[in-house]
């Protein structure tokens, strides 16, 4: 067991990934623990003698800010409002997602800008140390004032309410902070701000998805590169000095896979009587590139994010200031979360086509790719539902940053709806991998079709370990578990081990 102490180190995207993903526990690092404390001792002293509001301190919230709270009813006024903005609906959050959001509300706070005490840090470490996962739920957040209802949820089990998931079953959080002795947390002033204003909800997604984006952009390019050599495509178009006269980094990236995965290929150098191929086959490094672009844009801005304090308000002891702003506000992580859906329905698009024109009877390929016709439809069907799945992608890439609806009786007059961003993102991230199966499938159907001729050795290796969960089709079989096998054997490849083929 491995730990990693949270710390104000920066964080980027494949170390978030070998953390959460690793056997590592959390613990706070001797420099967090002390910027914690200097914060919430200030607010304490600070409080002691002011008069003045402070908003979400000692007043209301949202428009309610002109009501003045006593400091009798500090403690009680945080408590009040992680339930009542406990009001999510829908779909429960994937735990995978929610572990992320605990480890990024931990290093939020860590920070020392937050006014949260220690115990309260300390118990959400106990939960990620413990596997201990809130009950979350998918609906009621903009995306503005923080992700406040989804961290409403995750927040609950610290004042002994709320439901988790313990040892995968769903459980009265009371119930679990029982078996480890664990008493409410009682939350100070401002406490309950810190823990509910904040963009972790989003910012965890994002995270989740990005990392399946990373992979699933590695295998459209291996994938694309098994259908261009399965339907006898053209090497040219990848050349280096195409992509040096436009030089987008990813496309060039892209040249240099598809080049690097087909070295070796009979296929790939064989004479062609065709002159020119469809745009799926020879724009591949134009429109995986772009989207490889993309993730880059969409990595700089989540990382910007996971290395942020996101509440509000802001506390500065150094400076004896306490300020109202908008941290909180998810309008960068909105944009992104649209941006990356679309770059990521993109390949599933373009990867339908190249589906399409594997079984459309061209290049001495049989109809449908069918071994024995007439009695069989072959790969007919694992089509139309590719195009069911690319169709409602697109319709999920409608962006949910563009839409603002004002609330808080209009103190909160433009929101982000970087929530609605990040959820529907992550539809469009299973969809984009389920496509690329079915193409999978597809291409290398057609390429037992070419034999004795053979491919690079790298994807005939690829190929052969696909063979031993996807079968070649010889006659009809229930497509559905022949899809689920493809996606299957997606999901259980590690990028990196396959990368190294090509090197």
């Amino acid at each position: 067991m491995n730990t990693h102490y949270i710390s104000g180190k920066p964080l980027d995207i494949n170390s978030l990934k070998a953390i959460i993903n690793g056997d590592f526990t959390l613990e706070l690092s001797e420099e967090s623990k002390q910027n914690i404390l200097k914060c919430r001792n200030y607010l304490d002293e600070k409080m002691k003698t002011q008069s003045e509001p402070i908003y979400g301190i000692n007043t209301g919230f949202g428009s309610l800010y002109k009501h003045s709270i006593s400091n009798e009813d500090l403690g009680k006024l945080q408590k009040n409002l992680v339930m009542s903005h406990a009001c999510g609906t829908g779909e429960w959050v994937p735990q995978e997602i929610v572990k992320i959001m605990i480890f990024l509300k931990i290093q939020s706070l860590s920070y020392g800008y937050s006014g949260i005490q220690l115990v309260t840090v300390q118990r959400l470490i106990d939960f990620y140390n413990h596997q201990i996962y809130p009950l979350v739920y998918q609906q009621g957040s903009l995306g503005a004032s923080g992700d406040l209802s989804p961290l409403a949820h995750l927040s609950l089990p610290l004042l002994g309410m709320g439901k988790v998931i313990y040892k995968n079953e769903v459980k009265e959080a009371a119930e679990v902070n029982a078996v480890f002795n664990w008493q409410p947390i009682e939350l100070q002033s401002k406490e309950g701000l810190a823990l509910l204003n904040g963009t972790q909800f989003m910012s965890a997604y994002a995270v989740y998805e990005l990392i399946q984006a990373q992979k699933i952009s590695y295998l459209a390019d291996f994938i694309g590169a098994i259908s261009l050599d399965a339907y006898d495509g053209r090497i040219e178009p990848f050349h280096p000095r195409v992509h040096e006269i436009r030089p987008h980094k990813g496309q060039i990236d892209t040249a240099q896979n598809i080049r690097d995965i087909l070295e070796g290929s009979e296929l790939i150098t064989r004479a062609k009587t065709h002159v020119q191929d469809p745009y799926s086959f020879r724009c591949i490094p134009q429109v995986h590139g772009a989207t490889k672009d993309a993730l880059d844009y969409v990595t700089r801005v989540v990382e910007t994010e996971i290395n942020s304090a996101t509440d509000n308000p802001n506390i500065f002891p150094d400076e004896d200031l306490i300020i109202s702003a908008g941290n909180f506000h998810g309008q960068p992580l909105a944009l992104a979360l649209d941006t990356l859906g679309l770059a990521l329905a993109e390949l599933g698009n373009i990867s339908e086509r190249r589906i399409y024109k594997l079984i459309s009877g061209q290049r001495d390929l049989p109809s449908f790719l069918v071994a024995n016709p007439g009695l069989n439809s072959g790969l007919m069907i694992p089509q139309y539902t590719a195009a069911s799945i690319v169709s409602q992608s697109k319709q999920y890439t409608m962006p949910a940053s563009s839409d603002s609806i004002s609330s808080s009786q209009g103190q909160e007059d433009h929101v982000s709806m970087g929530a609605n961003a990040a959820t529907k993102t992550y539809r469009i991230v299973e969809n984009t991998l389920t496509v690329l199966a079915i193409e999978l499938m597809n291409a290398a159907q057609a390429l037992e079709f070419r034999r004795p001729a053979k491919s690079s050795p790298v994807v005939e290796d690829f190929v052969s370990a696909y063979r031993k969960a996807v079968k070649f089709v010889e006659n009809d079989t229930l497509m559905h578990d022949e899809i689920q096998k493809s996606i299957d054997f997606l999901v259980s490849i590690d990028v990196e081990d396959t990368a190294e083929l090509d090197n």
